[in-house]
Order: structure tokens, then sequence, then C-alpha cells
């Protein structure tokens, strides 16, 4: 349906809402390079809670746009520009956090199930805005500001940003002399190797790297200097993040694309009104949460993230072609191909912006500096915004075309993000055989 609210009720609604997008994803593009490089100097806990809460005042500002009957384009872009900036604070906190309790070795799995998050919450939040878009869109922008600064609170209260920090409460419970064991058994001192060349691969959550023996004399633990905060500089010396960046700038672009636009072209394509279409949009997102837990357990098997990525990105542009026609048969077809596109376009995105950031994060060559995990996802994360911003912007200036040459874009940006992937393939491909068990013992002793 044509937008009636003002200013976006006259024929270029579809160029306001997405100046209004760009708006927001250029904010955010921007605020993402130096989210990373303040959080890493700053408690994430607190930082990430700051963040949540401001998200969610400038979210419900949006809503109560329409409480006050506001109609100033001015006031809408403030807002989205403010709100781009804020949430910022997220995706570099968060990829950090769980990065400093699961290592290399899980970490597409693992991180491929716990990305499914923002999948839940895109549907989440286009269930919530479909519900009253039709009556009271203030609520849409509301109600998620509400849930979101509750979620700050939660987050301040009970987030763990780092397994030392569970040992430091720890030691700070014990009696003088003595550590409190398992279940509270002070007889037993749960002793965790401390090596800076390890990974955090089992550290607390799975049991490998513990322990137990009886409580001895006092033992002196070795405390080590903090290691600083990489430079934005240091931190695209990094090989591979700026192929990486590259790439997911245009695998973004054709995600929030979908993101933005899919409800309005379902509206056009299968002659549904706004609640119909925004409840089967959410079936992208649905695909989204398979493709990017697929990518994982894919990349952790074969141990070559940038192939599997290439991989999914080949067949995704053939299907977006195939989604532009099918679209037009109906309604059983059109949620089908919804899944599948959703896989292959969110899994290269969910694995660049989770386990490839972590990875790099915490490269061989930082030398087991782990405080470059916050810049490196920052840096990936904006470069993809970039193409993020992009999108929908240019969706809704070629829309009024036609949306054959939206697909057309879509399918150039697949083909893109693809070539900047090509050097690391080859470079996997041709990787040599895995060295002996002996030589790789020695190193990590």
């Amino acid at each position: 349906m044509d937008c009636s609210w003002k200013p976006f009720d006259k024929s270029n609604y579809k160029q306001l809402l997405g100046a209004m997008d760009y708006s927001f994803l250029c904010a955010y593009a921007v605020g993402m390079y130096l989210s990373g490089i303040i959080g890493e100097r700053l408690p994430i806990r607190l930082y990430l809670t700051v963040g949540m809460l401001t998200s969610g005042l400038f979210t419900c500002l949006f809503g109560l746009g329409y409480v006050y009957n506001i109609h100033s384009l001015g006031f809408y872009v403030s807002i989205q520009v403010a709100n781009g900036l804020v949430q910022t604070t997220g995706w570099p906190s968060v990829v950090t956090c769980i990065g400093n309790w699961f290592g290399k070795g899980r970490r597409g799995l693992i991180m491929g199930l716990w990305n499914s998050h923002t999948s839940v919450g895109n549907i989440l939040g286009s269930l919530i805005a479909g519900y009253w878009v039709s009556s009271n869109w203030g609520l849409s922008f509301i109600v998620p500001g509400i849930i979101i600064a509750t979620m700050g609170v939660v987050c301040f209260l009970f987030l763990i940003e780092h397994p030392n920090d569970l040992k430091s409460v720890h030691s700070q419970n014990s009696p003088p002399g003595k550590s409190l064991g398992v279940n509270g058994d002070s007889e037993m001192y749960l002793q965790y190797k401390d090596n800076n060349s390890q990974s955090y691969d089992t550290e607390l959550l799975l049991p490998r790297d513990r322990v137990c023996v009886p409580v001895q004399p006092v033992v002196v633990v070795k405390s080590q200097s903090e290691p600083s905060a990489i430079s934005f500089t240091g931190a695209l010396q990094i090989p591979g993040v700026i192929e990486f960046s590259l790439c997911l700038l245009f695998a973004k672009l054709v995600s929030y694309t979908f993101l933005f636009w899919l409800p309005l072209y379902i509206t056009k394509a299968a002659h549904l009104d706004a609640k119909e279409a925004g409840d089967l949009s959410t079936l992208f997102d649905v695909g989204g949460i398979v493709g990017g837990i697929l990518a994982g357990v894919v990349s952790d098997k074969l141990g070559k993230r940038a192939t599997t990525c290439a991989v999914m990105l080949l067949l995704a542009a053939p299907t977006l072609y195939g989604f532009s026609m099918i679209s037009e048969f109906g309604l059983g077809p059109t949620i089908g191909m919804l899944l599948v596109c959703g896989g292959l376009v969110n899994g290269p995105y969910a694995l660049i912006t989770t386990a490839v950031s972590a990875d790099l994060g915490t490269h061989k060559s930082l030398k087991g500096n782990a405080r470059a995990l916050s810049t490196v996802t920052a840096i990936i994360d904006g470069t993809g915004s970039v193409g993020a911003a992009l999108g929908p912007l240019l969706a809704g200036l070629l829309s009024s075309g036609g949306w054959d040459q939206v697909f057309y874009m879509l399918m150039a940006a697949d083909f893109l993000a693809l070539l900047f992937l090509l050097r690391l393939v080859t470079k996997e491909l041709d990787s040599t055989k895995p060295r002996p068990i002996s030589i790789v013992q020695s190193k990590e002793h």
C-alpha cells in the first residue's frame, strides 16, 4: 500500500524511505569504525549496556512521531542517524565476548548457532512491525525500543565478559590460602592452564583444560601485563582483513536490501496486504538461520572459511534470479525460494561477521594479543555496513524502473563479493598438507 503519512504520501515515497534507511546505515557504517576502537578500551558490559539503552531511547522517539503527529522529514532522519551511531556499540562487543569464551576449533558451529539470534531478531521485528503497521505504526517502534532497553538492563546485571572474570570472583570468595573447588569443596583447587599461545577453545565451558588437584601450599601465579589495544592500521595489516571486509560490503548489500525492501516487493509481486507481506518476509530470515549454521559447520569441517563463503555466493546469484521469476507464480514457490535465498545470502554474511572476524581478531600474527578482536570485527562489519547503506538506497532508486533492475543489481553484488575472495580461496585450495603431529604439539607447548 502507498504510504499516507506526510511527508511520505507523495509518489516519491520509495525514495524518501530509502533515504531514511541510507541515513541510518551511513551513520552505522561511520560509527562502526570508531566503535571497535572505543570498545577495546572500555568494559564491554558497560559499553554494551549504554548502547542498548540509548538504542531503545531513539527507537521509541521515532515511534513517538506518530503519537505527537510529527511530519518533519528532518526529525525522522536525525533520529535515524542518532540510532545508527549508538547501535554500533553492539556487534563488536558481542562478537568479542563470544570470541573470549570459544576458540577456533568449534568456532564455526558455535557462532553459527549463536548468530541465529540476528535472524530471530529480524523475525520478531517484522512480526511486531506488521502487527501494528496498519493501525498504529508508532507502536512498531516503541515496543521494540522498550524490549532492547529492558535487555540492556539484563545485560548489565548478568553479562560475564571473559572466563577470567569467573576466576577473579572465585579467588575473591575463597578463604585465605585456599580456593573453593567443585560445589564449594575447599579441598579441591581448580587449576587452569595459563598459556598465551593457546586458543580459548575449551576454557571453562569445555572442561579439557581443567585439572583438579589437592590443595598444596599457596601457588603464586605469574601475572602478565595487559596487552595494548591494536591500532586501526595494525588491524588492517592482518592477512585477510581487507579481502573479507570488501567481500562483506557486497554480501551485506544484498542481505540488507532484502531486509528493508522484501515486504514491499512481496506486497507488489504476490498482491498481499502489508501485514501478510511482513509475516511472509520472515521466511528469508528462517532460511538465514539454517544457512548460517550450515556455513559454520562446513567451514569447521574443511577448515576453509573463504572457500565456504565463495561457494554459497556462487550459488546465491542464480538463486536470486530464480526468486524474481518464481515469485510471480504464487505463494508456494515464493515460500520455497525465500528459504533457499535466505540460506545462501545470509550464510556467507553470518560466517564473515562471526567466525571469520573472531579468527582474524585472534590471528597468530598478533602473538596472543586478543584485544584486537573488537577492532577487527568493527572494521569488517563497518565496511560491510557501507554496502548495507548503499543497497536499500539503490533499491529505492532502481525500483521505480521495475523490480528486475533491483535483482540485477543484487546478482552483480554477489559476483563482486565472490571476486574479492578469489585470492584467499586460491590460497586455501593450494595450501599444503597438514603438518606432522609432532610439529603441532611442539609449537603448542
